[in-house]
């Protein structure tokens, strides 16, 4: 736990990949979504820039221009192994409030043996290693044009940095000529959308566009 071991933050995006490339063989009668959180969003979007035709739609959530996002953690000093970081600006009560408004779920996440851990001390540079081409116009190109691509995300995630840098992550698809690109925030929710106290709402929104966006018949 923590780290990526000898295969690195490449060997995780091609195990991402692979995956969908199994699920694809064994069930090619059914479109294949995927649904990236966080540290996973990240995998997605790198993965999408070489191998979007993999996929009948992606969604991206608790993401951010990874980039722009790095730049300004490292004005303010950089971000530790344990993301205590994140939490600067909320009330602190376990050290996780920026997750969710719902303390149940913060508990739950605190008292998991398999949540909360620190990152090895190369993982996260590993991680950050991935910005520059996750920015880049060129790389965007390789995305073809029709994916649709859906990002959730809330204006109080610390890594939306208030909704803006999501936008960006947008409109940099949207500039690439991605045609159907969707940008949804939900007003107060925090990183952990699919645990925040209007999951319900969140949820159905994500089911609804995937319902929206699956072929019929």
């Amino acid at each position: 736990m923590g780290g990526f071991g000898a295969a690195g933050w490449s060997g995780l995006v091609s195990d991402l990949v692979a995956f969908s490339d199994q699920i694809r063989t064994q069930r090619p009668d059914l479109p294949l979504f995927l649904v990236g959180h966080s540290m996973g969003s990240f995998a997605l979007q790198e993965a999408i820039l070489d191998r979007s035709a993999v996929y009948a739609g992606v969604v991206l959530s608790g993401s951010t221009a990874l980039d722009l996002m790095a730049a300004g953690l490292n004005e303010a000093g950089g971000v530790s192994g344990d993301l205590s970081a994140f939490n600067a600006g909320f009330d602190h009560r376990t050290g996780y409030e920026w997750l969710s408004r719902n303390e149940a779920e913060v508990d739950k996440y605190v008292a998991d043996p398999l949540s909360g851990f620190a990152m090895d001390a190369d993982a996260i540079p590993a991680v950050f290693g991935s910005a520059v081409r996750l920015g880049d116009r060129e790389a965007h190109s390789g995305i073809r044009s029709d994916l649709p691509i859906l990002i959730v995300s809330r204006d109080a995630d610390p890594l939306a940095g208030g909704g803006q840098l999501v936008e960006v992550l947008g409109q940099r698809y949207r500039d690439a000529g991605v045609t159907d690109v969707t940008v949804q925030l939900f007003p107060g929710a925090r990183h952990e959308i699919f645990n925040e106290i209007n999951r319900d709402e969140i949820t159905t929104y994500v089911l609804d566009w995937l319902d929206g966006h699956t072929p019929k018949g």
